[in-house]
């Protein structure tokens, strides 16, 4: 049964894509990346996380037969912009988890939110998506939980193996790690 709300999902996407008009304004002007949280981008993730939590209040997680598929991955990216508010982000990943289970929602988004509630919390990840820039410059994972079993986990919810994503983050195209920097800020 689809009950898609096309204006939540045009609510949703509209939000994310003003997070993204504003993170490439700011470093557009070399204002970020800083070491501090940009009063601006908090004070937008705020708003973001407001908006979404009364949407989960009213309608669960928006996933995709309620928003579409671009407007659930516009939540999911609010979601892992809130982390002024881990508790908020938990929230988050509880619903989500229940539209993962039933197909509203694609695993990679869990893997991802979960991963960055524990980093921010000094936990190790579980999957493999959240990085720090290594000694030599290049982004390397942050510390992972059995990292044996890291492959497993991270296709168990359809990402690709561990060493495919750090080629491809190291990979063709770039002249080095301050090419990589240059290009994901």
């Amino acid at each position: 049964m689809n009950t898609r709300n096309t204006m939540l999902a045009q609510q949703m996407v509209a939000l994310a894509e003003q997070d993204r008009a504003l993170l490439d304004e700011l470093a557009a002007s070399g204002e970020i990346p800083s070491a501090d949280y940009h009063p601006r981008v908090r004070a937008l993730h705020q708003a973001n996380a407001e908006r979404l939590s009364a949407v989960i209040d009213r309608h669960g997680w928006p996933g995709k037969d309620t928003v579409g598929e671009d407007g659930s991955e516009a939540a999911w990216y609010i979601a892992m912009h809130a982390v002024f508010d881990v508790d908020f982000m938990q929230r988050c990943c509880s619903a989500l988890i229940q539209a993962v289970a039933a197909g509203q929602a694609p695993g990679w988004q869990l893997a991802f939110l979960e991963d960055r509630i524990r980093v921010l919390t000094g936990r190790p990840q579980r999957y493999g998506t959240q990085f720090e820039i290594g000694d030599d410059g290049w982004p390397v994972p942050s510390v992972i939980e059995r990292p044996d079993d890291v492959d497993r986990r991270r296709q168990a919810l359809g990402l690709e193996p561990l060493s495919s994503r750090l080629a491809r983050l190291r990979g063709p195209g770039l002249a080095g790690p301050d090419d990589w920097l240059r290009r994901s800020a």
